[in-house]
């Protein structure tokens, strides 16, 4: 089931890894609020508050917060959910898919652009292939998400899940 379609490079931004962890584990990272909270956001950022509940149309929250205190919240729709395999979800909708109101919009403190993220988790031989793809509605959408740091910001969030899930052992 290809569930993004074509690959767009003016439009999508995509990260890619191979590791040596399990992924069931990184599955966890994912899924489980407490410990998104410990790799979520690159540091010096931190993210302070998650929910998660996952279903399809179900929410999937998160509030970062910069070292100044600034703070960033980001609410978004769980679209497709496939156990160890696949997570979908959009800022584009609200749970239970509600479209995004104009007044969420309007805040300060919600990401200005919306996107479609699709997390892949693929097994080759005892490593864990992770695909995150991040599909935008426009270039312009596309070319903010990249300034803001993409490819960096999701490396640097990488490395640190990695880290939480090897203090899991």
């Amino acid at each position: 089931m290809n569930t993004i379609g074509h690959f767009n490079s003016d439009l999508d931004l995509s990260f890619e890894r191979l590791v040596s962890v399990n992924r069931q584990l990184i599955w966890r990272a994912w899924t489980e609020p407490e410990f998104l909270m410990k790799w979520f956001c690159p540091r010096p950022w931190k993210t302070i508050q998650c929910e998660i509940d996952l279903q399809s149309g179900g929410k999937f929250e998160t509030t970062m917060q910069s070292p100044e205190g600034h703070k960033v919240l980001n609410q978004a729709c769980y679209l497709a959910i496939v156990p160890f395999e696949k997570i979908i979800w959009t800022n584009a909708l609200r749970p239970g898919y509600r479209p995004k109101s104009q007044e969420m919009e309007a805040l300060p403190t919600t990401p200005n652009f919306q996107f479609t993220c699709v997390i892949e988790l693929t097994e080759e031989g005892n490593q864990t292939r992770y695909r995150a793809t991040v599909i935008h509605a426009d270039r312009i959408s596309c070319e903010t998400h990249a300034s803001m740091g993409f490819e960096a910001g999701w490396s640097k969030a990488f490395e640190q899940m990695i880290e939480a899930i090897e203090c899991l052992n």
